[in-house]
């Protein structure tokens, strides 16, 4: 059974709208049961890291303290680099020092064991049995689409922290993006740093950050940039506009959450999947390479009725013939 505790974490119910109705499209049509852990909190992915140490690790740990209580035994899964990283950070502390567990269980009053598997999305999705549900119910190609597949600085590093084989190119989001047809590009930006929440409260310092993707990704011919993140999706969907009214050259690269992709491939429509909410337009570039696609696939038909008549169905056989 493909049964997880969920952390949603701040963003789903917000800014990361098309991330959720995507991911629950999905979650629907293959059998994902994810028990949401009851009264979560903020993971303190904020300045709160930064400024307390102790408030920064029990943060998290009360999370990982109601999902011991309430959902035993589950590997808790969240669909955000900064809310994974927080929560693997801290149940990395406490298995490293019985002496921190044990601070922290004082701090948030609760008997805190840190003894679940911290998993992102892209974990998720990687397992076996979670691809090959999607792969069964998958009723569209996106052959022809290239992405650059971008991971952001928080979901494969520091390399303690997230087991990731390879820190700097990562390859999970390519194999689950090449699952539904379309093509994973090799660029070098796949793990720079979107400015995160820096592209708020220092705009000036932080744009360049998301030209330099956009650019990379167009140099090595990708048609879109496809996200794990809902904080890595919003800086790079909503700036891509303000930033060519900057430039005297012109992206068109629209940004996708790879659930939305999975979704399109298994037959959603713009508003099931949430691609009509993007602030880039993203609805021209899906809808070119899925009608592309049906029209190959029905010329390949024709041509393989050609070949055998039969294939159409029995011969109807007349009064006077045999």
């Amino acid at each position: 059974m493909m049964r997880y505790s969920y952390f949603p974490g701040c963003s789903m119910g917000s800014t990361a709208v098309t991330y959720k109705a995507s991911f629950e499209y999905i979650a629907k049509r293959i059998g994902l049961i994810m028990e949401e852990i009851p009264d979560w909190n903020c993971c303190g992915s904020t300045a709160a890291h930064t400024k307390n140490e102790k408030m920064a690790l029990a943060l998290p740990a009360r999370n990982i303290a109601l999902s011991e209580e309430h959902n035993p035994g589950l590997p808790i899964v969240t669909p955000c680099a900064a809310c994974y990283s927080r929560l693997a950070y801290s149940t990395y502390a406490a298995r490293k020092s019985e002496e921190t567990r044990k601070e922290i269980e004082d701090i948030i009053e609760m008997n805190f064991k840190a003894e679940p598997e911290i998993l992102n999305f892209l974990d998720m999705f990687s397992d076996e049995g979670v691809l090959e549900a999607c792969r069964e119910r998958l009723v569209r190609s996106l052959k022809g689409l290239k992405v650059a597949c971008y991971y952001g600085c928080l979901m494969s590093r520091p390399r303690h922290i997230t087991g990731e084989e390879d820190p700097e190119n990562p390859m999970k989001m390519d194999k689950i993006i090449e699952m539904t047809g379309a093509e994973a590009v090799e660029w070098d930006y796949k793990t720079e740093c979107c400015g995160a929440s820096h592209q708020v409260d220092a705009p000036k310092a932080a744009r360049p950050l998301i030209e330099k993707i956009f650019r990379n990704a167009r140099a090595n011919g990708a048609d879109a940039i496809v996200t794990a993140c809902p904080l890595c999706n919003m800086n790079l969907d909503m700036r891509e506009e303000e930033i060519n009214k900057q430039m005297s050259h012109k992206y068109n690269i629209p940004v996708f959450q790879f659930t939305e992709l999975i979704a399109i491939a298994m037959g959603a429509d713009a508003s099931e999947c949430g691609i009509h909410q993007h602030f880039f337009p993203a609805f021209d570039l899906i809808n070119k390479v899925i009608i592309q696609n049906a029209k190959e696939k029905a010329e390949a038909e024709k041509r393989e009725a050609k070949k055998n008549p039969l294939a159409d169905g029995p011969v109807v056989i007349g009064r006077t013939g045999r």
